[in-house]
């Protein structure tokens, strides 16, 4: 790993120089480190060795510990920038950010797990749980579609599986061999496999190839917008006839006779008032009031409406 670049001003301030005087006891004769992110990889190292060593000594919750620990957190900050450069090929370049965010939650695991009594590198722990973290956030967040973390894991299982199976029987592996071989029934396996669907998505603008009759290359063909289908405007209808048509019912048989004259045969006020033998001042009253207590009734909650008929 590179050293990062450092301007004359950052390697003196990042020089370890003895601990003031007024130093908490328990921490009084370690380094002093004015900028923990200027220090070179190689000095990060060999400081780390003692800031963990006195770590492991200071209690829980102590302003000494929280000292050493964010102190080691900072040092050991250009471990998190050395993995993040692994995954740029992955993410915008607004989300860079978020990675090494979400890296450095990954460090600072390792900085609480580490045993230096052990006397392995630090950076050999620390990789995994940097790597580890990023990785996970790759998995969580960056499907098109939410899909439950049971199918994101069993996507991962059947990717694997399929690499190996192709190996061994030399063509692409079955469902059949899927499911044997990951020990699942063939209804997980392709309910796995439909989850993968989740982890891309296309534009709906996209042009989709369009193959020609003659067999020749594809050429551009229409866009997925173009061919999925519009929504049906009578499918709208078929609610307030399913509604509608209860309501109906309990009206009396005059009643539905009016309103058949009326939108079905599309009569006027007078030409049913003629039919029925009343006049046509009785004929609006009543069908205003009809088509109120109608409209009235299909915008109602069911429940209240069931219970005001009880």
């Amino acid at each position: 790993m590179r050293a990062p670049a450092h301007t004359p001003a950052a390697e003196t301030a990042a020089v370890p120089r003895p601990r003031p005087a007024s130093a908490a006891p328990g921490i009084a004769d370690l380094p002093w480190i004015e900028e923990p992110r200027e220090v070179a990889p190689a000095d990060a190292r060999e400081l780390s060795r003692v800031f963990f060593r006195r770590l492991q000594e200071l209690e829980e919750g102590t302003p000494e510990r929280r000292y050493v620990r964010n102190t080691l957190i900072e040092m050991n900050a250009s471990l998190v920038q050395y993995a993040v450069r692994r995954f740029r090929g992955r993410a915008d370049a607004d989300d860079i950010e978020d990675l090494v965010q979400v890296g450095t939650i990954g460090l600072i695991k390792a900085i609480d797990r580490y045993d230096p009594s052990r006397e392995n590198e630090f950076a050999t722990l620390a990789m995994p749980y940097i790597t580890g973290e990023i990785k996970r956030h790759f998995r969580d967040t960056t499907w098109a579609v939410r899909v439950p973390r049971r199918l994101q894991e069993l996507r991962i299982d059947i990717a694997k599986a399929k690499e190996e199976l192709t190996g061994t029987l030399d063509r692409s592996p079955t469902v059949a061999d899927l499911a044997a071989h990951l020990d699942l029934t063939e209804e997980e396996v392709v309910e796995g496999l439909f989850a993968a669907n989740g982890h891309t998505s296309g534009s709906l603008d996209a042009p989709q190839p369009a193959f020609s009759e003659s067999g020749g290359d594809p050429a551009e063909g229409q866009t997925l917008a173009d061919v999925i289908g519009a929504e049906e405007p009578a499918l709208e209808r078929v609610e307030d006839i399913q509604t509608l048509a209860p309501l109906l019912e309990r009206l009396s048989a005059r009643e539905r006779r009016m309103l058949q004259l009326r939108f079905g045969d599309e009569l006027t006020q007078a030409q049913i008032g003629a039919a029925l033998g009343i006049s046509q001042m009785q004929v609006s009253r009543l069908l205003t009031r009809v088509l109120a207590h109608l409209r009235a009734s299909m915008l109602a909650d069911p429940a209240e409406d069931g219970a005001a008929r009880g």
